[in-house]
């Protein structure tokens, strides 16, 4: 998840000598933070609803409804790994297309694991990716720091590498490691022939290839291709359940059967032979189930909503605008805007709180001087959005902005 930047912009004034924010300026973050949740949540018409902004009432009550139309709830609960865990896993790899899959309580415990297991397989301890992948961003140096892998850049641009980048890396890897799509360059896929090209430079390498697949779900569309011909791309593919699907949380590692035994013995040493784990399986099950139909109408609206905030911010005569892909790739994209993070966030929340239309409900983050971008997701209740209604909203939320 984006983490919001703008915090810094709010240390100024009661920060200590040090830099250190004092309790003063702690509390006012939080009241900040306190007013843009209650505005989002509060919000009668949005494009997308979250569940982490839900309540734990509201989403046990959907557990409760939908559970019934997934699995038999008379069978026995799960125990450590087997029984319902067991079924999602078979539906994920069936999905995949790939011999077996393993569930994992977080993807960044599954890749981790894969990337462990491919490194004693290849005898290559270094992972060809890009420096915008998640593990290089998100999770505290753990592939050195917990496997001792080390890893390389074949590109730097925001965009997927080349084949000819990955052909003529300097030095041996044994893992090329993709994210699809790549979201920290703006949710980018490469164009399907490009894929083809990347994987089959890895192989003349005498790499395996491993992608990061935390939003594999929704890039049939763009690829016009299943999830098991991409898949079969792979040697390797890591899926999350609540990013795209709505689910609790989890994650499932697909590959091949020798690789999936020996991911789940890493499994229970990482600590994620866990006892019991129908909830989120369930909840996992009912995305597979009711959401992953719908994500090919989510993309297409996207890009319906992508070109209204275009036309939009041109109406209301911003100076600068940019829509990133100017046709989304998948349900989500960015929007950048000459503006300080501050007061795209005040406008957004004032914007929810007097006329219950929340068009940018996450953060604004900092990237450059006056210049802060965010994320957009479409999902459900963005169906019900025409392009005059983000129109409408957009220039609803230009007035809101310091001039």
């Amino acid at each position: 998840m984006i983490r919001s930047m703008s915090d810094t912009a709010e240390q100024a004034e009661d920060d200590d000598p040090a830099g250190r924010p004092t309790d003063a300026t702690e509390q006012r973050r939080e009241q900040q933070r306190a007013r843009r949740r209650a505005a989002w949540r509060g919000a009668r018409q949005v494009l997308r609803r979250p569940g982490f902004r839900s309540t734990v009432g509201e989403l046990l009550t959907g557990l409760t409804d939908a559970a019934p139309d997934v699995y038999d709830l008379d069978l026995p609960v799960d125990m450590y790994g087997d029984g319902i865990v067991e079924t999602l896993e078979e539906r994920v790899a069936g999905l995949l297309g790939k011999e077996a899959a393993a569930f994992f309580p977080s993807g960044t415990m599954a890749q981790q694991v894969a990337l462990r297991c491919w490194a004693g397989r290849t005898g290559n301890s270094t992972v060809a990716m890009h420096p915008l992948s998640h593990p290089e961003l998100h999770e505290r140096h753990s592939l050195s720091t917990l496997s001792g892998l080390r890893t390389v850049h074949p590109t730097r641009e925001p965009r997927m590498p080349s084949a000819d980048e990955v052909r003529d890396l300097d030095e041996p890897f044994g893992t090329l490691f993709l994210e699809l799509p790549l979201r920290e360059a703006g949710f980018v896929l490469p164009s399907w022939e490009e894929l083809v090209a990347v994987t089959d430079a890895a192989r003349e390498r005498d790499a395996v290839v491993h992608v990061d697949g935390a939003r594999l779900w929704e890039c049939t569309t763009h690829f016009g291709r299943s999830l098991a011909e991409i898949a079969d791309l792979t040697d390797s593919v890591y899926v999350s359940f609540y990013k795209s699907l709505g689910g609790f949380g989890g994650a499932a590692l697909a590959g091949p059967r020798t690789l999936v035994d020996e991911a789940k013995a890493w499994r229970h040493r990482y600590g994620g032979q866990i006892l019991q784990q129908f909830p989120t399986v369930l909840s996992a099950l009912i995305g597979l189930e009711k959401e992953l139909p719908r994500l090919p109408e989510y993309v297409a609206h996207a890009r319906v909503v992508a070109a209204a905030l275009r036309e939009g911010f041109a109406g209301a005569g911003l100076p600068w605008v940019r829509v990133h892909p100017e046709e989304p790739h998948t349900h989500e994209f960015q929007v950048w805007l000459p503006y300080e993070a501050d007061a795209l966030m005040d406008a957004g929340t004032v914007q929810a709180e007097e006329t219950g239309v929340s068009l940018f409900p996450q953060v604004w983050v900092r990237g450059g001087p006056s210049l802060s971008f965010t994320e957009v997701a479409v999902g459900a209740p963005g169906l019900e959005w025409t392009a005059d209604d983000v129109r409408a909203a957009v220039t609803d939320f230009v007035a809101r902005l310091p001039r």
